[in-house]
C-alpha cells in the first residue's frame, strides 16, 4: 500500500535476478538461472511444485509441468480470428514495454520481441491441449534425473536441479515429456540473447503488480484490459489482498490473512450446520449409488468405499501455518515477494523427505471457494459459509440449494470423468469393472456433447470436453443436494411457503442466486477458451434441464425451453 516507497525502490529487489539473466553466457548458465527462477514460481519454461505422487499418496514428489507461455492458451499462437489477433497485438505491446522498462535499447526491443514470441510458439506447439491434460494417466510419467537426461539430452538437467535446490530429487513426475524434449531442443537452437529477453519478460510480468506504476499499468493493459475487458483496475487494497492470497489462497502468506479472518468473522454455527448437510448429502449419494441400474454390484461397493473414506476439511485448519525464518521488511514489497516465494519453495522441498500430511491445508480459509482435494477429500474454507452460499437465518431449502449444491458438487468431483479414476485413498488406480466404465464414458460423452451445443457468444461455444468434469459435477451435484434436502425435511418440516415460494422453489432459486455474475465479452471468451468451468449462466441452465424436480416445482410445461426432452436427460450418479 506504500506506493511512494514502491516507486522509490524501483527494480532494486529484482536487480540481482536481472543481472543473472543478463549475464547468461552459455547453456549451463541458462539452465541454472531457469532453475532459480522456478523456485520463485516463475515457470520459465517449466513449472515445478511438490505434491503427493498420484499413484502413491504416501509420498511427496517433484512435479514438472509445461509453462512459460505469455498468451492465455497454447492455441493462441496459431489461432487467426480477430479476437486472438487483438490479444497477440496487446501481448506484443506488453513485451515491448517490459523490455523497455528493463532498460533495453529501442532497436534491441524491436528485434527481440518477435523472437521471444517465436520461442514461445515453438514451446506451445509441443504443449498438450487443456483437454489432453485432463487425462490423469497421460500426465503421469515418472522419471529420474538420469532418465530425463536421456529423454531430453540437450539441456543441462544437473545444473537445473542443483539451482532448484534438489540436486538429487529421486523419482519425479514429468507431466508432459514431449514438452521437456522440445525445451531441450529449443535451448540448443534459440540464441541466448532471445532466451535472456524471454526470461526478463516473464520475471517482470510475474513481479509487475509489486513494482512501480509503469509496470502495473503495462500489465493491466494486457492482462486486465485486453484479456479480461476491464476498463480500470480494481482498488489497490483489493489488489494487495489478491496478491497476498493468490487465486486459491495458496500463496505463502495467505494463511496469515486467513487466521485473522477466522478470528473476526467465522461462525461456529455455520460449520456445525454445514457438517450436518455433508452427512445428508453423502447419505443421498450413497442411496443413489445403490439404485443405479447400470453399475455392477462390485463397482458399487468400491464406489461406496470411496465415499465412506472421503475426508472433510471444514472452516480452517487445526494447526495454523508458521513462518519461522521468513524475513519481511517494511517498504520492500517486491523483495518480500521474492523472499516469501523462495522460503516457501525451500519448505516444500523438505516434504520430499517426509510422509504425506493428510491434515495439512494448502488453501487459506479467507478465500470464497471450495475444492475436491487430491487425497480423496473435500475442502470448504470458512469464507464460503456466508451469503449467498450459506445463511444461518435461512431455512434448509435455501441452504441446501446454495452451499448444499457446492458440497455435493465437490463430492461428485471425486466421481467425475477424472476423479472416478482415483481410489479411496486418492491413488490413481482403476477400480471399475470394464463394462461399467464403458457405460460411464458413454453417459459422460452425452453431457460433453450437450454442453458443446451451448453458444454463449456468436461463434464461441462451450468446449464440452474441456469443461466435462465441472459439468458432470454440476449436473449430478444439484440432484444429490436436492435428495439431501429431502432427508433434512424428513427430520424437520419447512414452512409450506416463505414469501410465497415453496421449499423446492426456494431450493432452485437459491442455487441460481449463487451463480449470479456479470462478465465482459473479453473475459467470457477467455473463460470459454481456457477455463475448466462453463460460464455461470450455464451452471444453472445446464443442470436444471435434466431435473424433473425442477419442472415439477415450477409447473413447467413438457415443452418448456429450459427442459431437455426426457430421452435427452442424463443421469450418471
Amino acid at each position: 500500500m506504500t506506493t511512494t516507497a514502491i516507486e522509490k525502490a524501483g527494480l532494486a529487489a529484482l536487480q540481482p535476478w536481472l543481472r543473472d539473466i543478463a549475464a547468461i553466457a552459455d547453456r549451463a548458465q541458462l539452465a541454472t538461472v531457469t532453475g532459480r527462477l522456478a523456485r520463485l514460481g516463475v515457470g520459465v519454461p517449466l513449472e515445478v511444485y511438490v505434491y503427493p505422487d498420484q499413484k502413491d499418496r504416501r509420498r511427496y514428489i517433484l512435479q514438472l509441468a509445461q509453462g512459460g507461455l505469455g498468451l492465455p492458451d497454447r492455441d493462441d499462437y496459431t489461432r487467426d480470428d480477430p479476437r486472438t489477433r487483438t490479444i497477440r497485438a496487446a501481448y506484443e505491446r506488453y513485451r515491448e514495454r517490459l523490455l523497455a522498462l528493463a532498460g533495453l535499447k529501442a532497436e534491441d526491443v524491436a528485434r527481440l520481441s518477435p523472437l521471444v514470441l517465436a520461442l514461445e510458439a515453438r514451446l506451445a506447439e509441443a504443449a498438450l491441449t487443456r483437454v489432453a491434460r485432463r487425462d490423469p494417466n497421460a500426465i503421469y510419467n515418472l522419471h529420474t534425473r538420469d532418465s530425463l537426461a536421456r529423454l531430453a539430452p540437450s539441456f543441462d538437467w544437473a545444473a537445473w536441479f542443483a539451482a532448484l535446490g534438489a540436486a538429487d530429487p529421486g523419482e519425479f513426475n514429468v507431466s508432459q515429456p514431449a514438452f521437456a524434449v522440445a525445451l531441450a531442443q529449443a535451448v540448443q537452437a534459440v540464441p541466448l540473447d532471445v532466451w535472456r529477453a524471454y526470461l526478463t519478460i516473464h520475471l517482470l510480468d510475474e513481479a509487475a503488480v509489486r513494482l512501480p506504476q509503469a509496470f502495473v499499468d503495462a500489465r493491466f493493459d494486457y492482462r486486465g484490459r485486453a484479456i479480461s475487458g476491464l476498463q480500470q483496475p480494481v482498488p489497490l487494497a483489493e489488489r494487495v489482498i489478491d496478491t497476498i492470497s493468490g487465486p486459491s489462497g495458496g500463496e505463502p502468506l495467505a494463511q496469515a490473512l486467513g487466521e485473522i479472518y477466522v478470528g473476526r468473522s467465522f461462525s461456529p454455527e455455520a460449520k456445525t450446520r454445514a457438517l450436518a448437510m455433508i452427512d445428508d448429502i453423502k447419505a443421498a449419494l450413497r442411496a443413489r449409488i445403490d439404485k443405479l441400474d447400470w453399475m455392477s454390484t462390485a463397482t458399487k461397493q468400491r464406489a461406496q468405499k470411496k465415499l465412506d473414506a472421503m475426508a472433510v476439511k471444514m472452516g480452517y485448519p487445526d494447526r495454523w501455518k508458521t513462518y519461522e525464518g521468513l524475513q519481511i521488511a517494511p517498504d520492500d514489497y517486491a523483495g518480500n515477494w521474492l523472499r516469501a516465494a523462495d522460503w516457501q519453495f525451500a519448505r516444500d522441498l523438505q516434504d520430499l523427505r517426509t510422509p504425506v500430511d493428510r491434515t495439512r491445508w494448502n488453501q487459506s480459509p479467507h478465500v470464497v471457494n471450495a475444492w475436491a482435494g487430491g487425497l480423496n477429500e473435500i475442502i470448504f474454507p470458512a469464507a464460503i459459509l456466508q451469503p449467498p452460499f450459506f445463511d444461518a437465518r435461512a431455512d434448509d431449502a435455501v441452504n441446501y440449494g446454495a452451499i448444499g449444491s457446492v458440497i455435493s458438487h465437490e463430492i461428485t468431483h471425486h466421481f467425475d470423468d477424472r476423479g472416478r479414476q482415483y481410489d479411496d485413498v486418492g491413488n490413481l488406480a482403476d477400480w471399475w469393472a470394464p463394462e461399467d466404465a464403458a457405460v460411464y464414458k458413454a453417459r459422460a460423452a452425452r453431457i460433453a456433447a450437450q454442453y458443446s451445443g451451448f453458444m454463449p457468444l456468436a461463434d464461441q461455444p462451450i468446449n464440452g470436453q474441456q469443461t466435462l468434469g465441472e459439468n458432470i459435477s454440476d449436473v449430478a451435484g444439484i440432484q444429490i443436494a436436492y435428495d439431501g434436502l429431502q432427508r433434512a425435511l424428513a427430520r424437520r418440516a419447512a414452512p409450506a411457503r416463505i414469501d410465497g415460494f415453496t421449499p423446492p422453489q426456494r431450493f432452485f432459486m437459491a442455487n441460481a442466486r449463487i451463480w449470479r455474475s456479470k462478465m465482459r465479452d473479453e473475459s467470457l471468451v477467455n473463460q470459454l477458451r481456457t477455463g475448466a468451468h462453463s460460464p455461470a449462466r450455464y451452471r444453472v441452465l445446464g443442470p436444471l434441464a435434466h431435473m424433473t424436480a425442477f419442472a415439477e416445482a415450477f409447473n413447467c410445461p413438457a415443452d418448456a425451453a429450459m427442459l431437455r426432452p426426457p430421452a435427452e436427460r442424463v443421469t450418471i450418479w
